[in-house]
């Protein structure tokens, strides 16, 4: 997969992946479901030193994890559009909404996280990894 690029709703906030992403993950978390407003979040894992970002980010500072340390959620100071979520418990690796990519038909999930807390209705693809909480 060569770079992907993408952006926010208004185009204040476009961004550039310049790697391979590491993972494409749904998360069915409560927090990533409010992030997203929908049942889950497909999320693409990449290196944080491989996204290039250009526009003015706003920061929400996320106390409630699982490892007690905050996960920054960013998004579009302009239209809000989340884009990414940089963890302190994963300092370098970066989070980015794929429904914000250019092209995210390319972006197919490979693993479901959280599903201890996904909605009796979603139904995860057989044979696809799944965790109950994070991957240890």
């Amino acid at each position: 997969m060569s770079e992907i690029e993408g952006g926010c709703n208004c185009g204040a906030v476009r961004y550039r992946l310049t790697s391979a992403p590491m993972a494409v993950a749904v998360c069915h978390c409560a927090n990533c479901r409010r992030q997203s407003g929908s049942a889950f979040s497909v999320n693409v894992v990449v290196r944080d030193d491989a996204m290039h970002v250009s526009g003015d980010l706003t920061t929400w500072e996320d106390p409630d994890t699982e490892s007690g340390q905050p996960v920054l959620r960013q998004f579009c100071a302009n239209c809000g559009s989340p884009i990414r979520s940089l963890s302190a418990a994963s300092p370098k690796v970066a989070i980015v909404k794929a429904g914000t990519a250019d092209d995210p038909g390319q972006l197919t999930p490979a693993i479901h996280v959280w599903t201890s807390s996904a909605l009796p209705w979603v139904e995860i693809p057989a044979g696809l990894p799944r965790f109950p909480r994070n991957p240890g």
